[in-house]
C-alpha cells in the first residue's frame, strides 16, 4: 500500500470542527508541505495520525495497518512536534539511550553526529536548554529515526537563520541517500517552497487542495495595473484575491493565461506558494 490514507475523518471540540470529513493521502517517498492557518486542523490530523488523540469518525491507515491504538505502527511513523513529551530532568544524552531502546529504527551514533552539528550540548538537561534549542534536540532525534513516515510539525520554531538552513539542509541530504514520506507542517512557506513535492491545503478542517508544487505555480499567476484594466481583465478569469494601492490594483488568477490585451499598461507575472496560500486562505481563519 505504502501510504498514510486518511479515510472520512472528522473530529469535534465542543461546537468547534477540527476536522471536516477529511480523505486524501500522503503517497510514500514524496516531500509533502502540509499548509494551513492556525486552528485550520493540521495539528489534530497530525495528533490523530500519531495516535496521540483519536478521531470522532473515519480512519487511517499506515501502509494498510490501522493505526488508532495499533503498536504495529510504532517503528513505521515518527511525529515531531512542539509538544513537550520528554521528562525534563534528563540529560539529552540519556534521552538518546532511551529511545535507542524504544526504537529498533533509531541510530544513536548518527543522533550524536547530528546533535554535534547544531552545537547541542548532550551532556545538559533538557530543561537547561533554550526553546531553540529544545526544537533541535526534537528534530535531532526524528532525523536519527530511519522510520518510513516522519512528520515535522512546525519544526523551526526558535531557530535562528542558520540552524534552519542546517536543518533543511540535513534533510534533503537524509532523503537523498535515505528515501521516506516527509511532511512539513509550517507556516514558513516560502523557506520550505524549494523543498517540497507536494502540497496539502487545508482551511477550516477540509482539504482545499492537494496537488504537485510545479503544476500548483503553473495554474497561478498575477496581473496588475491600474484598477480598471485589471478588472476589465478578470471578468471572466478565476480570480482568488486582490491587492490594491490608490488606483493600482493586482488581481490574482487561477487558471490558464491568456494574452494582455494590445491596449494598456498589463503586466503579468508568476505567483509564489506564499501568495497562493494567503489568497485562497484569507477569508477565513485567524
Amino acid at each position: 500500500m505504502n501510504a498514510i490514507q486518511i479515510k472520512n475523518v472528522t473530529k469535534q471540540y465542543k461546537d468547534v470542527t477540527a476536522l471536516d470529513d477529511v480523505s486524501f493521502s500522503f503517497e510514500y517517498g514524496k516531500i509533502y508541505g502540509f499548509l494551513g492557518r492556525n486552528g485550520a486542523g493540521k495539528s489534530t490530523l497530525i495528533n490523530i495520525i500519531a495516535n496521540r488523540i483519536f478521531a470522532d469518525n473515519g480512519e487511517i491507515l499506515i501502509d494498510g495497518i490501522p493505526v488508532k491504538e495499533n503498536m504495529k505502527i510504532h517503528e513505521k511513523v515518527f511525529c515531531m512536534s512542539e509538544v513537550d513529551l520528554y521528562d525534563t530532568s534528563l540529560k539529552i544524552k540519556e534521552h538518546f539511550k532511551w529511545i535507542n531502546r524504544f526504537y529498533d529504527s533509531f541510530n544513536i551514533e548518527k543522533a550524536f553526529e547530528i546533535a554535534e552539528k547544531f552545537n547541542l550540548d548532550t551532556s545538559k538537561r533538557y530543561k537547561a536548554l533554550s526553546k531553540g534549542y529544545q526544537s533541535i534536540f526534537k528534530l535531532t532525534v526524528a532525523l536519527a529515526l530511519n522510520v518510513p513516515y516522519v512528520i515535522f510539525d512546525e519544526p523551526v520554531l526558535g531557530l535562528d537563520a542558520n540552524h534552519r538552513e542546517l536543518f533543511y539542509d540535513l534533510l534533503l541530504k537524509d532523503y537523498e541517500s535515505n528515501e521516506r514520506t516527509i511532511i512539513l507542517a509550517t507556516h514558513l512557506i516560502e523557506e520550505v517552497a524549494n523543498i517540497i513535492e507536494e502540497v496539502v491545503l487545508i482551511d477550516k478542517g477540509k482539504v482545499m487542495l492537494q496537488d504537485n508544487v510545479g503544476s500548483l505555480l503553473e495554474m497561478g499567476y498575477s496581473i496588475s495595473g491600474l484598477a480598471h484594466e485589471v478588472d476589465a481583465y478578470c471578468v471572466d478569469k478565476n480570480v482568488i484575491g486582490y491587492d490594491e494601492l490608490g488606483n493600482l490594483k493586482i488581481a490574482y488568477v487561477l487558471g490558464e493565461k491568456a494574452p494582455l490585451p494590445k491596449i494598456g499598461n498589463l503586466s503579468l507575472s508568476a505567483m509564489n506558494l506564499q501568495k497562493l496560500f494567503v489568497k485562497l486562505t484569507e477569508k477565513g481563519g485567524n
